[in-house]
């Protein structure tokens, strides 16, 4: 299926899904209003999840809808945090699940420098990476974000509100990309 991004919006999309995920329709909107992030850190979480979910036409339509609620810094550091995500979560999740110790001890020599320029509160930030880790399925990762969280003091309920949001975006570009290759075949058949 294609889809013209110009002409849509998150909730247009979402109306496209397959019947099978009208649970992800219901989630999405009420997801995006929680009270327990400011609209920065909700916006931003939908991004970075956007972008760690790969789905070019829900990174499309998510950035259109975004640039109402974020800076133009805000949303580069979205994406920048699921770039560096997408770079660590792969390096870190090797180290948690290689028995050689030895790698540990060997510096990663992998260039971060974002994680200092990013330009937006160190809490959003944190929480977008925590999100994207989660979509990548670093434990290792998630744990070490999520602890900052909480040592800057996030409540419990703001990270699970933005691991809410990673979850639906993610099973949202799941669901977009199962209903084209459905649709691609049922086009073949």
């Amino acid at each position: 299926m294609q889809y013209k991004a110009m002409n849509m919006n998150l909730e247009t999309l979402i109306d496209t899904l397959p019947p099978f995920a009208k649970d992800l329709k219901l989630n999405l909107s009420s997801l995006l209003r929680q009270t327990e992030l400011n609209p920065q850190q909700a916006w931003g979480t939908l991004v970075a999840s956007a972008v760690a979910a790969r789905n070019p036409q829900l990174l499309r339509v998510a950035e259109a809808d975004a640039v109402q609620h974020l800076s133009p810094q805000a949303m580069e550091a979205a994406k920048g945090a699921a770039a560096i995500m997408g770079m660590n979560n792969i390096y870190y999740r090797f180290l948690h699940l290689a028995e050689n110790e030895k790698y540990r001890t060997i510096p990663a020599r992998l260039r971060m420098n974002i994680l200092r320029t990013h330009g937006v509160d160190a809490v959003d930030f944190e929480l977008w990476s925590t999100a994207v880790s989660a979509i990548n399925g670093c434990g290792s990762c998630v744990r070490a974000h999520e602890k900052v969280l909480r040592e800057k003091g996030l409540p419990e309920e703001s990270v699970l509100a933005a691991i809410r949001i990673a979850a639906v975006v993610h099973a949202i570009a799941v669901a977009l990309e199962a209903g084209a290759v459905s649709s691609s075949e049922l086009q073949t058949v």
